[in-house]
């Protein structure tokens, strides 16, 4: 027996217990890709409106920002979690709106330089895997890419992300709405065998991604291929913070939107780890969440 409120509580009371139904429910699968947290809504949203996933990004950033709170920060969520929203195709291949078979991604700077406030000069490329991301070798800047030095690359990642985005254009050449920087990518020698390279992601506002990032994967097998090191469907092994690994290859190369391109593939292990059906109280005063970091 327990005590809540000065009041027992069995067992089987806590069992049987169900939630008003005035209150909201999210059902949700729970996931990691990698070691990377994702939590998959499965029920409990309307149905999300537009021809492209792009569309449906814009709509839902328009129109469900509150629920994106609600789900992915605390204290249903944390700061470091994924969420996915499955969708319907909105391709004639396709199974779900999420993709099977990455989008052209290609490089837009090898070697650029940028000055960084309290790190110095630093060198970079600019690449293109579903998103940008600015490609610094960490022991240029005096970086390991191993879990003790987490605080650093967040702080390192942010200031080049910030001094980059500062310092030049980024643009998408079809979609204005990727034409940013989403985060700046470590790379270093692999630690285990078998692998090639060591990616370590830090993205957005600073989260740091446990697995080796696929549109991060995707981008750095772009500037394999620029660079001559990378050959058609050659497998590239990158690890990720914490060991695990994405396997990336350059289906076939292209000329895209006026970019020597290639289609990427990645391919990982993603696990289930539970299912949860989240819920809101009417009242709840932290009904759409906060983010302590």
């Amino acid at each position: 027996m327990a005590i809540v409120a000065g009041m027992p509580l069995r067992l089987e009371r806590a069992r049987a217990w169900r939630a008003p139904e005035s209150w909201r429910r999210v059902r949700t699968i729970e996931a990691h890709a990698a070691g990377e947290p994702l939590r998959v809504v499965v029920e409990g949203i309307p149905p999300i409106p537009g021809a492209t996933i792009l569309e449906k990004r814009r709509f839902a950033r328009e129109h469900l920002d509150d629920l994106r709170r609600t789900l992915i920060f605390e204290p249903r969520g944390h700061a470091d979690m994924y969420g996915a929203i499955s969708t319907e195709s909105v391709t004639p291949d396709g199974d779900l709106g999420v993709l099977f078979e990455n989008v052209p991604s290609f490089v837009l700077a090898l070697d650029a330089a940028v000055d960084v406030p309290g790190i110095g000069a630093v060198r970079y490329d600019l690449a293109f895997g579903g998103a940008f991301y600015a490609f610094v070798d960490a022991a240029s800047v005096g970086l390991a890419l191993t879990p003790d030095r987490f605080r650093d690359l967040i702080v390192a990642g942010i200031a080049i992300k910030r001094a980059v985005t500062a310092a030049r254009p980024i643009p998408h050449p079809t979609e204005p709405d990727l034409s940013f920087l989403y985060g700046t990518i470590f790379t270093g020698g692999a630690l285990g065998a078998g692998a090639q390279s060591r990616n370590v992601c830090v993205f957005a506002e600073g989260e740091v991604d446990r697995s080796p990032t696929g549109t991060g994967v995707s981008a750095r097998v772009a500037i394999e291929r620029a660079r001559g090191r990378l050959g058609i469907d050659e497998p590239f092994v990158v690890e990720s913070i914490i060991g695990t690994r994405f396997v990336g290859r350059a289906l076939r190369a292209l000329r895209w939107e006026g970019h020597d391109a290639v289609v990427p593939e990645v391919e990982g292990s993603a696990w289930i780890t539970g299912r949860n059906e989240l819920l809101v109280a009417p009242g709840d005063p932290l009904s759409e969440g906060f983010v302590l970091r």
